[in-house]
């Protein structure tokens, strides 16, 4: 199966474009500031470049892990890996890889389908990462609901399109 790499390259802008809405401050930019102990300098100061090109490379790793987790299609190939005949056409596993796919290749490959595995991936992942790293930082629950939050509708949007873009 072959990865769609437009939607990976695609899916990665998603932290920026939701980034700058989420955190605007006629949103909850203020709010995450003052609970973050970040003032509208120190956000004015930082290299903008470095900062939104340094995120879309991380949007990409988080893109191209999301994938994994929403195309659910890739796993027979790594369940099938060391068959005898894996990668050489015309052997048997790959008759069998084949005729699969043809059947089920298109099953749960759907916008709706990749957004519940987002919102899944930003709940039961993201969010208790943040947690833990804001309790020990002694940050409150408001920034560990903003951060959160941010990442469960990022993943949300992220797996949508990564899933049903085909």
């Amino acid at each position: 199966m072959e990865m769609n790499w437009i939607a990976i390259a695609v899916s990665a802008l998603i932290p920026l474009v939701v980034g700058a809405i989420w955190y605007n401050p006629k949103v909850l930019g203020k709010t995450w500031m003052q609970v973050s102990g970040v003032t509208e300098e120190q956000v004015q100061s930082g290299n903008m470049l470095v900062i939104f090109g340094l995120t879309y490379v991380l949007g990409l790793l988080a893109s191209l892990t999301l994938s994994l987790l929403v195309v659910h299609q890739g796993h027979i190939f790594s369940a099938l890996a060391n068959e005898p005949g894996f990668g050489e056409e015309g052997s048997e596993i790959m008759r069998y890889i084949e005729a699969f796919m043809a059947a089920y290749g298109d099953n749960f490959r759907t916008f709706k389908h990749g957004a519940l595995h987002g919102l899944m991936t930003g709940v039961a992942f993201a969010f208790p990462i943040i947690g833990i790293v804001a309790q020990f930082e002694r940050r409150p629950w408001k920034y560990i609901w903003i951060h959160a939050g941010y990442w469960a509708l990022t993943l949300t949007l992220m797996g949508a399109l990564i899933s049903g873009w085909q």
